[in-house]
């Protein structure tokens, strides 16, 4: 994981937290599926569509105040689809202490224009 470049950096609202007073679980996964999606439309050169989530983890919860960094790396690539390593860091407190919060592996498809696999493209 290359820590110098997220995928996506945002930060949550009041509107996401749960009745724990943490942050809303499904609202990190959208995060984590959004990133995923950026870069693996990137790499598919087009339309993608999730269509698996493995060995998602949460760490540790992510408060109201944190600054999130979702970074993304490419785990296994077949020939229409990807397996990206998606992992949430939270920026927290005044020492701005980067904290690791969850990760999951996210499979992404690549699609045509009848929304059905089609095969990557080539890499050079």
């Amino acid at each position: 994981m290359n820590r110098n470049d997220p995928v996506l950096r945002t930060v949550p609202r009041a509107g996401d937290i749960n009745a724990n007073g943490h942050i809303f679980g499904g609202w990190v996964l959208s995060q984590m599926d959004i990133a995923g999606g950026i870069m693996a439309h990137r790499i598919a050169e087009g339309a993608v569509a999730t269509v698996a989530i493995e060995r998602m983890e949460f760490i540790t919860p992510i408060l109201l105040q944190d600054v999130i960094s979702v970074y993304a790396d490419v785990e296994r690539r077949g020939r229409t689809s990807l397996a990206i390593r998606i992992d949430v860091l939270a920026r927290r407190g005044r020492e701005q202490q980067e904290i690791p919060v969850t990760s999951g592996l996210f499979t992404f498809v690549a699609l045509d224009e009848n929304h059905r696999p089609r095969p990557l493209p080539t890499l050079e």
